[in-house]
């Protein structure tokens, strides 16, 4: 089974890539600058170079052919500016999304952020990617053709992961490893019950396949 991964080289995604071919999945990560695609290797991924702030949805779709899932785990980044919420966080998203429609991959799952909100007010940064997330949110939720679940972690960190989260529609604010995002991810492309679902991602004391079944088909 192949799976695409948007943002290939992101922490995150580095991580998920590790894991799911380490399942014997077929993983190709999108990435940006050839540079990155030695890292994607080295993470048993195939490197696929496409810019998603310039491509249309024909030549991402042309990518996502054939896949059994895809998963959306770009982002503009801490560093970068309001203008690149709006072009990554959510025009990549949505660009995402809609070629996943169109090539026919039901299966889709978007990292978003906790607090994500198209109604979200404020003019500072982080506003504006709360506000950017929300919106492409949305607008993966009103996709009928797609099976998409929607994971938002709380606050990311670098710890080694613990393999245990709390893992629910509302879990109030939190922090968790960046390995244990990506352990969930893995599980919830192999629970399909969990699309439709808006989930919030903190660290806890369930483990995780435990925890996504708790929430598969609710």
């Amino acid at each position: 089974m192949r799976i695409v991964i948007a943002g290939g080289h992101g922490q995150i995604a580095r991580r998920l890539e590790k894991l799911l071919s380490s399942r014997g999945y077929e993983v190709a990560g999108i990435i940006r600058r050839p540079e990155q695609g030695d890292d994607l290797r080295e993470a048993g991924a195939e490197p696929v170079l496409l810019d998603l702030e310039s491509a249309s949805v024909e030549e991402v779709a042309a990518h996502l052919q054939g896949a059994h899932a895809a998963v959306f785990a770009a982002g503009a980044g801490p560093g970068s500016g309001a203008a690149r919420k709006d072009t990554v966080d959510k025009g990549a998203a949505v660009l995402f999304a809609d070629a996943a429609v169109r090539a026919g991959v039901r299966r889709l799952l978007v990292v978003s952020s906790m607090g994500a909100d198209p109604r979200h007010v404020g003019s500072e940064i982080f506003d504006v990617y709360l506000r950017a997330k929300g919106e492409a949110d949305a607008h993966v939720q009103g996709l009928d053709a797609l099976d998409w679940t929607i994971l938002r972690p709380g606050s990311l960190t670098d710890d080694p992961g613990t393999g245990q989260v709390r893992l629910e529609a509302r879990t109030g604010r939190g922090a968790v490893p960046r390995d244990d995002v990506a352990t969930v991810l893995a599980e919830l492309i192999e629970t399909p019950a969990t699309a439709g679902l808006t989930l919030e991602l903190i660290g806890g004391r369930t483990p995780v396949p435990v925890a996504v079944k708790s929430v598969a088909g609710n």
